[in-house]
């Protein structure tokens, strides 16, 4: 029986919908049997917003000489900005204490103090800064545990990863290379057999050009990269299979066949993906030592404050990271008995 973890939540931008979700998630006290969550914020913060929105969530801040309360959120607390957050507004305010909470959260995932972290959405604009000049959080975690990630958007229906993430689309040819796929289908192999038990997964490849390049005529990549790629990891028993083109394979719903799909750009893999699963689908940041996932939406700024936000994603974002860590753990600690914390 998987226990109870403890469970660390950056805050994101505070004029968007991650403290709102967070609040509302808590307030259903079943979730304290599988997580004691520490949420990196001001406790000011979150008790304005937990009366802004009427909620019951129960707030307390957390002491470092007294142990974690585990039928409440315990608060590792930050300075309150000066300067007023107003929701839905795109401010430098904003995105310097989404970057504090991060900074954070990432330095109690270093020392286990929590044993994986879920992050709520950031604004990628205000964020950047001398401590932040990422696209994303993919590549600053990355960087944070000396690690190759892979971005990889999972489902109960469907999991696709990433070759490039963040990068213009103009640039993806230049950066595709025999050695980047190699790497990416080793993380995506390697995660799927340690965070998702899968022994012998079954990887889809897509293609980079339509119709996979129509034998050169629309692009080489496919003929010179890919393909050889494919054929050399096959001979030695990697269950790769592609390359496809991504319209077909989609609208024939081909993905069924495979325990993941590994798309070389953003929108290829990230628009199917969101179609067939939005609202439940969670961001998973694989090929790292430690454990982060977070919800597959944004950051909402035209709902945020009106009581709107759906909860659905963030609370599978726990429950993934949850998951993958007793999955983990089975796999170091074989015969530990995973018994639900009091």
């Amino acid at each position: 029986m998987m226990g109870k973890i403890k469970l660390g939540v950056s805050i994101g931008d505070p004029n968007g919908i991650g403290i709102e979700i967070i609040l509302k998630i808590f307030e259903d006290r079943r979730l304290f049997e599988f997580f004691t969550p520490i949420i990196f914020g001001p406790f000011k913060l979150l008790e304005n917003q937990k009366k802004h929105f009427q909620l019951n969530s129960s707030l307390v801040l957390k002491n470092k000489n007294k142990r974690l309360q585990k039928t409440q959120l315990n608060v590792s607390d930050l300075p309150m900005p000066q300067d007023d957050l107003v929701f839905g507004e795109a401010s430098k305010v904003a995105g310097k204490l989404a970057i504090e909470s991060l900074k954070s959260s990432i330095a109690a995932l270093k020392t286990g103090e929590i044993d994986a972290l879920v992050t709520a959405p950031i604004n990628k604009e205000t964020i950047q800064s001398e401590d932040f000049k990422f696209p994303g959080h993919t590549d600053y975690l990355a960087k944070k545990f000396d690690g190759n990630s892979l971005m990889f958007m999972v489902s109960e229906s469907l999991k696709v990863a990433l070759v490039t993430d963040h990068i213009a689309v103009k640039d993806v040819p230049k950066l595709l290379s025999t050695e980047l796929l190699r790497e990416k289908i080793q993380i995506l192999e390697n995660s799927l057999k340690q965070d998702f038990n899968i022994q012998r997964p079954k990887i889809a490849l897509l293609g980079l050009n339509p119709h996979t390049g129509d034998k050169g005529v629309i692009g080489k990549e496919d003929d010179q990269v890919i393909r050889p790629l494919i054929k050399e990891m096959s001979a030695i028993g990697h269950l790769i299979n592609g390359p496809y083109a991504a319209d077909s394979f989609f609208g024939h719903q081909t993905y069924h066949q495979f325990d993941a799909v590994l798309a070389i750009y953003h929108d290829q893999g990230l628009i199917p993906f969101k179609t067939l699963t939005f609202g439940e689908g969670v961001n998973y940041t694989a090929g790292l030592s430690r454990i982060r996932t977070s919800p597959d939406h944004g950051t909402a700024f035209e709902i945020a404050g009106k009581g709107l936000a759906q909860i659905e994603s963030f609370r599978n974002a726990m429950f993934l990271a949850r998951s993958i860590y007793f999955n983990r753990k089975e796999k170091t600690h074989p015969n530990t008995n995973n018994k639900i914390e009091k």
